[in-house]
């Protein structure tokens, strides 16, 4: 997959840290983004249900939590965000700010493949 290919070469990591860091980006997107908001970006990101269902289990459940948590404490919405990921791309094996590198790689992409109101949807959530 292209996308798995650039973050593979681009942040030097392994296939399998690539599927789960994007998945967690992308599950991130499913939840907060409408069902037809995320549908659009969902249509240009070939594999992207499979990136989703990658990142399941210990680490998104660690998102869920470390999201609610900082929704608990008044840091809902973006910080929340960018902190959920943190927690889930430690348990991928990869340092928590790894999750700033991904986000302008997996931006690009979806800018590349659908324009800039296609990353303006997935942006608002991630930025």
């Amino acid at each position: 997959m292209e996308l798995l290919e650039m973050l593979t070469s681009q942040l030097g990591i392994s296939d399998k840290q690539a599927r789960g860091g994007a998945g967690l980006i992308f599950k991130l997107a499913k939840d907060k983004l409408d069902a037809g908001e995320f549908g659009q970006i969902a249509e240009l990101v070939p594999g992207i249900d499979s990136m989703i269902s990658g990142a399941l289990g210990e680490s998104a459940g660690l998102m869920s939590a470390l999201s609610s948590l900082a929704a608990s404490m008044g840091l809902g919405g973006k910080l929340g965000n960018l902190s959920s990921l943190a927690g889930g791309f430690k348990n991928l094996d990869l340092e928590a700010g790894m999750a700033s590198k991904f986000v302008p790689i997996v931006l690009s992409f979806v800018q590349e493949k659908g324009g800039d109101s296609a990353k303006q949807l997935l942006e608002k959530v991630l930025t």
